[in-house]
């Protein structure tokens, strides 16, 4: 049986089709999907994204703990409220999951987890906690669980005022990836549909009240289908296809999330990313042919073949585009073949992030 979020009854009203995923009952569309896609791009739409998992970590050895679980390095953080995007890897550099870490102090940290991940994720966590004086709570479940709402778009921002005008003057200033609490709700300005707006954390009791207001202040809800599609266009991965425990970062366009600079710092898996060498790099493709390009298709380039790891139909650029990993010195201009039901259809190799801020990149 899936389990469902505090807004599960929201949902239904709305006329939401649901579907199972990661083993929660979930909204994939209310309608129209390109409908709900474009509403992001150009206006205002909201998903709920109560099925991740917030962890709590508290303790005196909480940065010292983050700094070792993580390939990313949370010593940067000094402002309350600032976000890091990380992956916590395995011991031969495979990526467990990739999260965001908020910053209070140094003993106070919450973490964000991917929803079909977090079990294995938590035990993991608590694994590495022996010898480190710190403590992880989970904010899922019982009486201090949260729900979650990500609003997005260009008007995202505006519109949630428009639904809390009380929020405004604590949330007014914060920069990207940057967190301030709320009456209770800690309210980030980040997201993973390619545009501004906020993911919202609130008592679990207050999310139906909390969806009703965003709807009359005009945000559109909008389900996993867009959600996919927006993240698609905007080169951010999904855990499971773009990347799992046999793939680093490095192999996922994730690079740039690995901070090296601190060479006392020894992180889980950062042996390994010293000696392992990238298999293959990760890149964009955008499909000249008619066709649609999706997850596990072969790529034939001239130096050797690769796979397609997500795609699908881009409702902003009309065309079918996807994320991929290809042999090294393939680079973007290039064009390449993708297998697609025995046929060979013409791509060319992109940057892999397609849209941002309702603009097109190619």
């Amino acid at each position: 049986m899936p389990q469902r979020t505090p807004l599960y009854p929201s949902h239904l009203a709305a006329g939401a089709k649901m579907v199972d995923f990661a083993g929660w009952d979930m909204p994939i569309h209310y309608g129209s999907q390109i409908e709900e896609h474009h509403a992001v791009r150009r206006d205002a739409g909201m998903f709920d994204v109560s099925h991740m998992c917030a962890l709590d970590l508290v303790g005196a050895d909480a940065t010292r703990w983050l700094r070792r679980l993580l390939a990313n390095d949370v010593a940067k953080l000094a402002v309350p409220g600032k976000a890091l995007y990380s992956c916590m890897l395995n011991e031969s550099g495979g990526v467990i999951d990739d999260l965001i870490v908020y910053f209070f102090t140094p003993e106070n940290y919450r973490i964000v987890v991917n929803a079909g991940t977090a079990e294995k994720d938590i035990a993991w966590m608590r694994a590495q906690l022996a010898g480190f004086t710190a403590e992880l709570t989970q904010r899922r479940e019982g009486p201090d669980a949260l729900a979650m709402i990500a609003v997005q778009g260009p008007n995202a921002r505006e519109k949630f005022w428009t639904a809390f005008p009380a929020a405004r003057a604590a949330t007014q200033a914060l920069g990207v990836f940057q967190a301030a609490e709320w009456e209770g709700w800690l309210v980030a300005r980040t997201g993973y549909t390619g545009e501004d707006g906020f993911e919202i954390a609130l008592p679990a009791a207050a999310a139906g009240t909390a969806w009703q207001k965003l709807l009359d202040a005009g945000i559109r809800p909008c389900g996993l289908g867009a959600r996919d599609t927006l993240r698609l266009e905007a080169g951010m991965n999904l855990y499971g296809q773009d990347m799992d425990e046999e793939i680093t970062p490095y192999e996922a366009g994730l690079r740039w999330t690995v901070d090296m600079k601190d060479a006392a710092r020894d992180f889980i898996g950062k042996s390994a990313l010293v000696t392992r060498q990238p298999r293959n790099q990760f890149q964009g493709l955008l499909l000249l042919d008619r066709g649609v390009l999706r997850a596990h298709q072969k790529v034939i380039t001239p130096l050797g073949t690769g796979e397609t790891t997500s795609g699908s139909f881009s409702p902003s650029l009309n065309q079918s585009i996807a994320l991929a990993r290809l042999p090294e010195g393939i680079a973007p201009g290039s064009e390449v073949d993708v297998e697609i039901r025995d046929k060979r259809l013409k791509a060319r190799v992109v940057k892999p992030s397609f849209v941002r801020n309702g603009t097109p990149l190619l």
